[in-house]
């Protein structure tokens, strides 16, 4: 068993960071999986913070992973992006894994998208086609709200019958469509890693109503919707999942494909915030 969640890394986290994140006071925030993080314009940053500057986080082993927590100013949002993610399989614990989303709840941040790159399992969805996250399956049955009741983590039994937030979903379907990009909601699939998954449990997850799969995301939404934030989550397909691609999955795939993708993920996250910003 991992070490319990400790407050008072919670604690030594927030006041590592720099003053200008806190007196900023962000609305939004954002933790970008693989690839996404270069979706981001440079021009926008007001302040950054390397992720091992900041106690419990650290630096994330996962290639495509840029590892620094930035402050941006976009559309008249004020936002903070945790470039890069921790992950549960990394074997450091649920600490560093929901500590982003701890940090935005204390910064005050009210509405937190998150992204990832997934593998596809609706045969609907084609690599580079993204997907709106609107329910998500936990199928590794591990939860980071176990453990002692956390404060400002909401009651001992949250309710989960809506995590991703129908505003900031209608938010992004527009933002696709006046973009022209064909975006498709659906179900996540959350699996604990590293390993991808075999062709059988890809066909328990599509009979399960999964259309797509990944190593992330779930934590993050379940702490973030117990603590009374508003959720929403893309996947960048980055592959098809095994049994549905070829014979053969790797990472380095999967940046490939994100990077081809990048401008379009530019889009997606220019036009939720401009829309977050009415």
């Amino acid at each position: 068993m991992p070490e319990p969640i400790n407050t008072a890394t919670f604690d030594a986290a927030f006041a590592a960071l720099p003053r200008d994140f806190i007196a900023s006071k962000p609305t939004c925030g954002m933790i970008l999986g693989s690839g996404w993080s270069q979706a981001l314009s440079d021009e926008n940053v007001v302040a950054r913070i390397s992720y091992a500057a900041i106690p419990g986080l650290g630096s994330s082993a996962v290639a495509g992973h840029a590892g620094e927590l930035r402050l941006i100013r976009c559309h008249d949002i004020t936002l903070v992006a945790f470039c890069g993610r921790r992950h549960w399989y990394e074997g450091d614990g649920w600490t560093p894994v929901v500590l982003p989303v701890e940090l935005m709840r204390r910064l005050g941040v009210h509405d937190v998208l998150l992204t990832n790159a997934a593998g596809g399992i609706n045969p609907k969805l084609s690599p580079g086609d993204f997907l709106l996250v609107n329910d998500h399956i936990n199928t590794a049955g591990i939860n980071p709200l176990q453990g002692p009741v956390q404060a400002g983590w909401g009651p001992r039994f949250p309710d989960q019958s809506q995590v991703y937030n129908r505003d900031l979903r209608r938010m992004l379907l527009a933002a696709a469509k006046d973009a022209g990009i064909a975006l498709t909601e659906g179900v996540y699939a959350f699996t604990a890693g590293p390993t991808y998954e075999t062709p059988a449990e890809i066909r328990a997850y599509a009979a399960m109503g999964a259309d797509a799969v990944g190593m992330s995301t779930v934590p993050d939404a379940m702490v973030a919707n117990a603590a009374g934030l508003r959720v929403a989550a893309l996947s960048c397909i980055s592959n098809m999942a095994a049994g549905i691609s070829g014979p053969h999955l790797s990472h380095e795939d999967v940046l490939a494909a994100t990077q081809r993708a990048t401008p379009v993920m530019h889009q997606l996250l220019d036009g939720f915030l401009a829309r977050l910003a009415k």
